[in-house]
């Protein structure tokens, strides 16, 4: 079978320009706050953004500032999610999360993540989310995130 050129650069080009499907287009800004019970204690409060990959599947990250031990400390995470009820527009909806953390200040240190939440209305406009899970002793996490859907392709 010969080859036919401008039929595999017609395809080629239409992969390049096709709009992504309508889960890879959520974007999620919110705000965070974490606490650790470690030694010592850790209490920040800060920025979150989020991009889901797929229906069922999210990569955030986070920086914050706060207090450890008496002293300010700097924290980050960068955590990968599976959503499991991604479809739920007025019930709450579990999910896994699982990633690193860094810790600035009072102590420099890098951690492991893991952590279970439960979010309001996941495939609404906004809603609360609460974690506990693991990393950097016994943590736990409250926010809010509003999101942004795109537009579903056909």
């Amino acid at each position: 079978m010969p080859c036919r050129w401008g039929e595999l650069l017609a395809f080629g080009a239409a992969l390049a320009l096709a709009r992504p499907a309508w889960a890879q287009e959520v974007r999620e800004i919110g705000i965070q706050a974490i606490g650790t019970v470690s030694d010592p204690d850790l209490a920040v409060l800060g920025g979150y953004g989020a991009l889901r990959a797929s229906a069922r599947t999210r990569v955030s990250a986070w920086v914050g500032a706060g207090i450890a031990g008496g002293d300010w400390v700097g924290r980050g995470e960068l955590l990968g999610h599976f959503l499991l009820a991604p479809d739920q527009r007025r019930k709450a909806g579990f999910y896994l999360a699982g990633g690193i953390a860094g810790v600035i200040g009072a102590v420099d240190r890098g951690y492991l993540v893991l952590t279970v939440g439960l979010e309001s209305n996941p495939a609404s406009g906004a809603g609360w989310a609460v974690e506990a899970g693991i990393g950097g002793g016994f943590r736990l996490a409250l926010g809010y995130r509003w999101r942004q859907f795109g537009l579903k392709t056909q």
